[in-house]
């Protein structure tokens, strides 16, 4: 059979390729309720182009979606999102953005396997979509920080108000962050990976 040029496949863009020195790939999922900004910080950090999942919002989620604090928004993800970031030359965390509309919420079930830790990101104009979020995570033995995404028109808790109202053990990191910015993004991963090392030093203590 006689193969053109235009028949063979083309691979992964120089850029989206995994850097050599890597040793380690971790996978990490960013949860939260619907326009949280979960999209928006696997695309902020992320070293490659994101995929993500995004559909137009229609006048079939009128009645079924809350998007209270969120009505500007036009599009949801309906699947996830996938983002890749090195921490390290060695280290790389494989991101995946869940969907927040609750009637998605049975694939995070899929998105959980094999995930070392998550971050729960939270609008604080609506604590109460976290509850059953952190509750899932908990039921699946994932450990998970906080990040609280400083919305401009978000009031401001301190931190042990929020642990409380969130009902969190002590131990569990609580962090602000703007999601808009890659530093920001990039360190909330960054807190997650210390507690991650914090949690597996308590467990296998020298």
């Amino acid at each position: 059979m006689d193969f053109k040029s235009s028949d063979v496949v083309p691979g992964p863009r120089t850029e989206d390729q995994l850097p050599h020195t890597a040793e380690a790939a971790v996978k990490i999922v960013i949860v939260g309720g619907f326009g949280v900004g979960k999209t928006t910080m696997v695309g902020s950090v992320s070293e490659i182009k994101p995929l993500t999942t995004e559909e137009t919002m229609t006048q079939a989620g009128i009645g079924v979606d809350d998007n209270y604090g969120s009505d500007t928004k036009t599009a949801t993800t309906v699947a996830m999102d996938f983002g890749r970031i090195s921490i390290t030359e060695q280290l790389v965390l494989y991101l995946f953005g869940t969907p927040g509309q609750e009637r998605f919420w049975f694939l995070w079930n899929g998105l959980f396997e094999g995930a070392l830790g998550a971050v729960v990101l939270v609008d604080t104009r609506r604590l109460e979509v976290s509850f059953d979020v952190i509750g899932r995570l908990e039921e699946r033995g994932v450990p998970f920080v906080v990040a609280v995404n400083t919305f401009p028109d978000a009031p401001r808790y301190p931190v042990a108000d929020l642990r409380t109202a969130l009902d969190l053990a002590e131990e569990i990191p609580i962090v602000e962050c703007d999601v808009r910015r890659r530093a920001s993004s990039r360190d909330v991963l960054m807190t997650l990976m210390h507690f991650l090392h914090s949690l597996a030093t308590v467990k296998t203590p020298v």
